[in-house]
């Protein structure tokens, strides 16, 4: 039995997608925060229990039986995310997994000025004190790459703070390996760096988006301070501004440079590249 958490989001439901392309789905289970949300999966045959990782009993309850767990880290900033991380961690060892999985960050090491990092490290510390098989996911950026970019379809240009390389990666790349991971023979004790296969920055992405569209892309740096006050300007709660220029402060000291091979290793094949991303993004 696998029970993969957070089931009704993006990352673990993607993940539980490939599990039922490997498996049996009565040897998957997945802990959700609302059942109801996760029917299309019970319709199928996997087993849907409800579970938070405020509710250590209804976790327990839901990891029952399981041999594996994958722990989607949780992400709201109010939250006190170490301790429901831990609390995650002790129903799982209490109801006897063999091993847990985690959805950690690259970079996720002392003296990372990104804010998440300290979480990621914590929870990687809870984990070897388990006293259980441990792997830490250390994923690279997944984010939508509009998202991480701004309008550059529509403006022709990439207004961002100084950054540095960074390998962005694929969700649903990220989602299929770690299914590999848990239905396979394969398993890594501690952190491992799934990513994609190069770093670039937004001067190589703006390059990249000029040769794809056929008309310039420019790259143009906005200091910290202006672009934090952008941001609040436009809404942006101004701690939530502050916690994303940490991640921008982050890349541009190297933290998220490196590349590694295991991602591509995992699934097969090449992860998705930045460039074929950006053609998927562009309008025919």
């Amino acid at each position: 039995m696998i029970v993969v958490t957070g089931a009704s989001g993006g990352l673990g439901g993607a993940v539980v997608e490939h599990l039922l392309a490997r498996m049996p789905a009565d040897r998957i289970g997945v802990s959700v925060r609302d059942t109801a949300k996760a029917r299309h999966f019970a319709d199928r045959g996997v087993r849907v229990r409800q579970g938070s990782y405020g509710d250590p009993a209804a976790l327990r309850d839901s990891f029952a039986g399981a041999e594996q767990v994958l722990l989607i880290s949780g992400n709201d900033p109010a939250a006190d995310l170490v301790g429901l991380h831990r609390k995650a961690v002790e129903a799982a060892v209490e109801a006897g997994a063999r091993r847990l999985l985690y959805t950690s960050q690259q970079g996720a090491v002392p003296g990372n000025p990104y804010r998440p990092s300290d979480i990621h490290i914590a929870t990687e510390a809870i984990l070897d004190d388990s006293g259980i098989a441990w792997t830490a996911l250390r994923n690279g950026a997944y984010g939508p790459l509009d998202q991480v970019l701004g309008p550059w379809q529509r403006t022709g240009v990439i207004a961002r703070p100084q950054d540095g390389p960074v390998p962005y990666t694929d969700r649903a790349d990220i989602a299929e390996a770690t299914a590999v991971l848990l239905a396979g023979d394969r398993s890594f004790d501690g952190p491992v760096d799934l990513t994609a296969p190069n770093a670039v920055t937004f001067d190589d992405v703006a390059a990249l988006a000029s040769d794809l569209t056929g008309r310039p892309v420019e790259r143009i740096v906005v200091e910290d301070e202006q672009w934090v006050a952008d941001q609040i300007a436009i809404g942006v709660p101004e701690q939530l501004a502050g916690l994303m220029l940490t991640w921008y402060e982050a890349a541009r000291a190297g933290h998220f440079a490196e590349a590694t091979p295991l991602l591509a290793e995992l699934l097969g094949r090449a992860p998705r590249t930045v460039a074929e991303r950006l053609a998927a993004q562009e309008p025919a």
